[in-house]
């Protein structure tokens, strides 16, 4: 008898075998922004929980990503608890944020939630690329991703895995903190991430008292960063101690009626509007 000889079998680069991944779970999602900011304190992962909630309400999909692995606080500003269930592919289930919303998060990977990341970088490199070819997103209007304060490891690997990912930029109006928010613009510029627009924080309100306007800090830094750095101004959101609450309680003021929410929906759009 005579054995044919089989053609050799191109064995699947492991590397090759992730970029395809990456690609088709990135292929189902239309709009990915990376919610980021040079300065830490300035309420980013908060914006960046209301407006994945807000897009939610208003019947897009979405799914909300936190990629700040040493100091994760989406899972409690979302209310969420327990561990996340994987599916019969092996695949992370998102947790359920509500109606049309996803959530992922460090936090739920944890035993113990004061558990300490000890991390250096291909290791954090590793584990949010993980978070986007190990989880079952589906198909996705919005993808959401909150990264930690700074221009280091993870915006950087959001960058270079995410290749179509818009910025939105979040700053405080004073000097100190848009004196680290335009080392961020500078770093999109640098790594050709195209920015969707800046957002400023903790803005002017209306004292609940005698219902004057109050600026706790400056006022009108972050447009006139923007102006200066020609890129979109999306608008300004309000100090709002009731946003601070509503994260403790793990039910985001994006559900409620406030001035900050009336505020956000004008983000919204004038994002949709540079989207």
């Amino acid at each position: 008898m005579i054995h044919e000889k089989m053609p050799d079998q191109k064995k699947k680069n492991p590397a090759e075998e992730k970029d395809a991944m990456m690609k088709a779970s990135l292929g189902r999602i239309r709009h990915k922004l990376l919610v980021m900011s040079g300065k830490g304190g300035v309420g980013k992962s908060s914006v960046a929980t209301n407006l994945a909630v807000a897009l939610a309400e208003k019947g897009f999909k979405t799914g909300l990503m936190d990629v700040d692995l040493h100091g994760p606080s989406i899972a409690q500003m979302m209310g969420l608890s327990g561990l996340l269930d994987v599916s019969g592919a092996k695949q992370l289930i998102p947790a359920n944020g509500g109606k049309n919303l996803g959530v992922i998060s460090m936090q739920s990977l944890m035993q113990d939630r004061d558990q300490a990341v000890i991390w250096r970088g291909p290791a954090k490199s590793g584990m949010i690329q993980q978070f986007i070819t190990s989880v079952e997103w589906g198909d996705l209007d919005f993808l959401i991703i909150d990264a930690p304060p700074g221009t280091g490891d993870e915006p950087l690997t959001v960058v270079q895995s995410v290749p179509d990912a818009k910025a939105i930029v979040v700053t405080t109006p004073q000097e100190v903190a848009l004196a680290d928010v335009r080392k961020s613009i500078n770093f999109c510029k640098t790594v050709n991430l195209k920015i969707a627009g800046l957002v400023e924080n903790m803005g002017p309100f209306d004292c609940p008292h005698c219902n004057e306007r109050i600026a706790l800090f400056k006022t009108g830094g972050g447009e006139s960063t923007a102006k200066a750095t020609g890129i979109a101004f999306l608008g300004t959101l309000p100090y709002d101690a009731k946003v601070v609450d509503a994260c403790d309680e793990g039910n985001p003021i994006a559900r409620k009626d406030s001035g900050f929410t009336r505020d956000l929906q004008q983000v919204i759009q004038k994002l949709m509007e540079q989207l």
